[in-house]
Formats: C-alpha cells, structure tokens, sequence
C-alpha cells in the first residue's frame, strides 16, 4: 500500500471518529426519547421493545413547545433581519470610507466581539427604555450581540468587491442608499447567507439573554423552555430527551441545507478578487 493511500485512509478514519463523537451522543438521545419512562432510565443504546412516539406529543403539550417554538422564530428571524441589514451597512461605510471615525468604529465592533456582556449595566439600560420582558427589547439586544461578528464578515468579503462597480452605480446615477441596495448588496449574498444563519443558530441558541430579560414564562423561546421542563420531570429522561430533539431539529434542519451556503461565505472573501 502507498504512502498516499495509507494517508487517506487514516484521513478517512479520524474524519469517522470525529464524526462518531457527534452522532453517538445524539443518536442516544433520539433513542431514548422513543423509549418508556423506565427503559430510558438506563440510557443506553438498546433498542426499545415499543417505539413510543407519544413522548412528543406529551412534550408538546405539556410543555407549551408549540408557543416556545414560536417564540424562538419570531426572536431569531427579527434579530436576523435587522443584525444583518446594519452589518451590512456598516461594513460598507467602513470599509469604503477611509477616516479616523471610520477606523474608531472598525476597532469598535472587534472590542464587542471579544469582550464579555455585561449584564447588569445591560439590564438597567434596557430598564430604562422599558424593554425589560418584551419581544423587541430581545430582538434588539440579540441583534446587538449579532452585529460585530457579522461586521467582520461582511468587512472582508466588501474589501474584496471591486470600487469600480459602486463608482458605475454613481454615474448611473444612484444615490447612496439606492448604490448599496440595488448594486452592493445583491452582490453580497454568499456572506449575507452566511451571517444570516450564524446569527439564527446563534439566537436560538441563547439562553442567558432570555433567562435576564424575560420574565414572563409565555415569552420563553425552545432553549429556556427545556431548562424548565428538565426541572419538571427530572426523572423522565424519555421526556426530557424527547424535548432535545425538538429543540435541535430546527437548527439541524438550517444547517444541513445551508451547509454549502456557510462554507462559501466564509471562504469566499479570502479566495475572491
């Protein structure tokens, strides 16, 4: 056997045994989620004598999974719409406009990417503007925690995207907002997509935020929700796993079809030009 070949056989071995440590722990969830009470207790990775898809429609009911998911989408795609537009935007000005200012905002937005959230001060100033236990104050907060990395992102790919097409827009006479709309943006999509479903994942996925901010229960989105049922049914693990794989499926399902759509993004300012 070659040396090459023998390469891409242990290539192809430790791709599978990265690969194992992902769909192992999440195939026994899914397992045990279709078990009984008293077969999920063991979990382990025995099939069960009786698939009990009952365990879902009683975490749906009884856990209001129905409202949280709902919850979580209105959360997720108004913080994705309105990060993604401002990240946009700023990144351009940035990134066209050379000035002090300019430079200040870029070392700005790399301050909030790497500093931790203060939530305290974050909690008195939302406060303040009454945003405390709302839908908008979460929106706006997470779009806020959103902004600086899709900032970068989008900085590196415009870097990249020739001036001679914003200075063809301005000849043909379009206006700053219309140049970056109709010509700059659609431009953008391979990032745009990628940021887009970065933020998602990254929304649904919060559980700090909404556990400060909401108060309100009939608020909560699917993450905070299965805190709140595991403290319920402790001793169901069919139950409880059964509302992991609700949570997860969402996300999986973005991913998987956006998968190429990430890839692509986050190459393609480094390769474009």
């Amino acid at each position: 056997m070659s040396k090459k070949k023998g390469l891409n056989i242990l290539r192809i071995v430790v791709s599978w045994a990265f690969v194992g440590t992902v769909l192992i722990p999440f195939g026994l969830i899914v397992l045990n989620s279709l078990k009984t009470t008293q077969e999920s207790a063991r979990m382990n990775m025995k099939w069960p004598a009786a698939l009990e898809f009952g365990n879902y429609l009683e975490v749906i009911r009884e856990g209001h999974m129905l409202r949280s998911f709902f919850n979580s989408l209105l959360i997720a795609v108004f913080c994705v719409i309105i990060g993604i537009l401002a990240s946009a935007m700023a990144a351009y000005v940035i990134s066209r406009y050379k000035s002090r200012l300019n430079r200040f905002c870029f070392y700005f937005f790399f301050v909030g990417l790497i500093a931790p959230v203060n939530y305290i001060t974050t909690i008195r100033v939302m406060k303040f503007l009454h945003l405390v236990n709302t839908y908008k104050g979460m929106v706006l907060l997470n779009a806020a925690l959103a902004i600086p990395f899709a900032v970068f992102l989008f900085h590196g790919f415009i870097v990249t995207v020739p001036r001679e097409i914003d200075e063809a827009g301005v000849i043909d006479g379009c206006g700053p907002v219309t140049l970056f709309f109709n010509v700059v943006f659609p431009l953008l999509k391979p990032v745009t997509i990628t940021a887009s479903v970065l933020t998602f994942i990254s929304c649904w996925n919060d559980f700090i935020t909404p556990l400060y901010i909401l108060n309100d229960s009939k608020k909560w989105g699917m993450i905070i929700s299965v805190y709140n049922f595991w403290g319920l049914y402790t001793s169901e693990w069919n139950l409880i796993c059964a509302v992991i794989v609700l949570t997860l499926a969402p996300i999986m399902v973005v991913y998987v079809f956006a998968q190429k759509y990430i890839i692509a993004g986050m190459t393609a300012g480094s390769v474009k030009g």
